[in-house]
């Protein structure tokens, strides 16, 4: 089973596919997304650069298989492309009010384009260089895991699901990263993946993340969802989207370059 990483194989030719995220280039961390080929269900990540000293990023799992949700995957990257530009492009904004109102269009993009109920956890945040701080919301997500000299941390559900409630809100929290610190987002498909009985879980992606202090994005993406194909004896029927998203603050200042 092949690992795709950005900008890898041939775009998908189907119509209004989620377009293909470039990583923004940043001066002071690294930032990388990983997802097992094909994609199978919902998951959706995506990264804008929104303030020359911000970058918006996301991980979306709308529920589903892709025939028949690639359509609000679409429309739910669109909207986070332009709301997140308009919301985060001013110097004196409020983040954890943007955040919030982030939150509320994608899940009135999500409820309209489904025309219904869609379940869709949901992880966001903005980054700041710098300063080293992430505000974020997490809509009913797999936990983030942050990573510094203290241990790791999770960030917990700040509110449910997007594609629930038309009137749900989440909550947004801001959290810093120091050098040397790391991020790293699951989608369910990873926490939930099973072999022979056993799920993976998010104790076993502790685990990982506590062995794998790496001062890269790509390696620390790519190197979990291979080991996850090591706990799953290299099987080639998955049951859902497995992806994987890093961003890691260097414990030494660099000019660095995400591919």
């Amino acid at each position: 089973m092949a690992l795709r990483a950005l900008f890898k194989g041939k775009p998908d030719p189907r119509p209004r596919d989620p377009v293909q995220a470039e990583v923004p280039k940043l001066r002071d961390a690294d930032m990388a997304a990983t997802y097992y080929d094909p994609r199978i269900g919902g998951d959706l990540y995506d990264f804008i650069r929104v303030h020359p000293d911000g970058v918006l990023f996301a991980l979306l799992d709308v529920a589903g298989r892709v025939k028949e949700n690639n359509y609000i995957v679409s429309a739910a990257q669109a909207t986070f492309r332009k709301f997140g530009a308009a919301l985060f492009a001013k110097e004196d904004i409020n983040e954890a009010e943007a955040m919030i109102d982030l939150c509320v269009e994608l899940n009135r993009t999500i409820l309209q384009s489904a025309d219904g109920v869609r379940e869709c956890p949901a992880f966001a945040g903005c980054y700041r260089e710098g300063l080293g701080t992430v505000c974020y919301f997490n809509a009913g997500h797999t936990p983030g895991l942050l990573l510094d000299q203290s241990g790791i941390a999770e960030l917990p559900a700040t509110g449910l699901p997007l594609g629930l409630f038309s009137h749900a809100v989440c909550d947004a929290s801001i959290v810093a990263l120091p050098a040397g610190a790391a991020l790293l987002l699951v989608s369910r498909g990873v926490a939930e993946a099973e072999w022979d009985g056993t799920e993976f879980g998010l104790e076993r992606v502790k685990e990982y993340f506590l062995q794998n202090r790496t001062q890269n994005a790509s390696d620390l993406s790519n190197t979990l969802l291979t080991h996850l194909q090591q706990f799953t004896s290299g099987r080639k029927i998955i049951p859902n989207d497995m992806t994987a998203l890093a961003l890691v603050r260097p414990s030494k200042p660099s000019n660095i370059a995400t591919s």
